[in-house]
């Protein structure tokens, strides 16, 4: 891709590159290092969270189940058996972002950042997954109708949607990355669920009907679908190393094109880290490559301030050199005498 300045029409060639390509590449690369020491040092990561939030889902998770299985609710079994997966859940997102914080080394330069994404995608299959199994049997039971105890339903609900209510709570602190969004898909899921329980007790004990109890359950996993395909969506793009959907690629290279003592910009990329980190590289044509210093400095400055990329590699590079030209001249014209 070629993003050119209002005064400049011509495409650089990719190969000419400016004579100082090296000081450019240190100068950036120093700074994406402080950038990440800088990142570490003020992590506001709601994934800190996510034991605490492991061990409460789990713990009810038992208690939902023999409630369910006691009272003959579909929606408490299956609320039970949901917040079990979340629990397993909650216990690969709360590894990966360990493994997420892990320094970089000469075989991962950039860390093991991407490891939230993939974490997010298990999650999200884990999740479809359930969607299909919940549906099956809630079809059963609108084919062959069981009893179910109102009473315990609406109690054990309650329970559920308060921990639901605290340990979604706790997850939508600080910073958001897709770990803890595809963690927080789950408990989401499980309140949804607890609500779905709790008006399916309160219907069956007042009137008595059953059929209630299959139907909010499949209500409830149509939300949980909405959700999990458009995680999944995002999970994959970051994964393919798309350009992240806050940024416009032609918005970024005509703004760095438009720097002044730069005649175009091309082989611009953009891509995501993680969900919070997104890095630049590009090849910066320039008028003067003495100007470099400033120019490196303009750059950095805009992309860090106006679209918030701090992560940036940008490859200096001269216009290609005019070829010489040999015209042959007029003949001069004898007189034949």
């Amino acid at each position: 891709m070629h993003l050119h300045s209002a005064h400049e029409h011509h495409t650089p060639d990719d190969d000419h590159g400016g004579p100082e390509h090296g000081h450019g590449y240190e100068h950036e690369q120093a700074h994406r290092h402080h950038g990440g020491h800088h990142h570490h040092a003020h992590d506001h990561s709601a994934s800190r969270f996510l034991p605490l939030a492991l061990v409460l889902t789990l713990g009810f998770a038992l208690v939902e189940a023999i409630a369910g299985w006691w009272s003959g609710s579909l929606a408490l079994l299956g609320d039970a058996g949901h917040m079990l997966t979340d629990a397993a859940s909650l216990g690969l997102a709360a590894l990966a972002a360990r493994i997420a914080l892990r320094p970089t080394s000469v075989r991962h330069s950039w860390g093991l950042r991407r490891v939230e994404a993939l974490a997010a995608l298990a999650n999200g299959l884990f999740m479809l997954v359930i969607v299909g199994g919940l549906v099956w049997h809630a079809v059963e039971r609108l084919l062959e109708p069981r009893a179910v105890a109102g009473e315990a339903v609406i109690l054990v609900a309650l329970g559920g949607l308060v921990l639901n209510l605290a340990v979604a709570w706790l997850l939508t602190r600080g910073e958001g990355d897709l770990n803890t969004r595809g963690a927080l898909l789950h408990v989401i899921g499980d309140l949804l669920g607890s609500v779905a329980a709790l008006a399916s007790g309160i219907v069956i004990l007042y009137t008595g009907w059953m059929p209630i109890d299959p139907l909010l359950t499949m209500m409830i996993c149509g939300l949980i679908l909405y959700s999990t395909l458009s995680l999944l969506r995002q999970v994959v793009h970051t994964l393919l190393e798309g350009v992240p959907d806050s940024l416009s690629l032609p918005e970024v290279g005509r703004a760095m094109a438009g720097v002044e003592g730069v005649r175009s910009v091309h082989d611009l990329h953009i891509w995501s880290l993680d969900s919070r980190r997104t890095a630049l590289s590009a090849h910066v044509v320039l008028a003067d490559a003495a100007r470099w210093p400033a120019v490196l400095e303009a750059e950095r400055a805009l992309l860090h301030g106006r679209f918030g990329i701090e992560h940036a590699t940008l490859q200096p590079e001269l216009p290609p050199a005019q070829p010489l030209v040999f015209t042959p001249r007029m003949r001069r014209t004898h007189d034949a005498g």
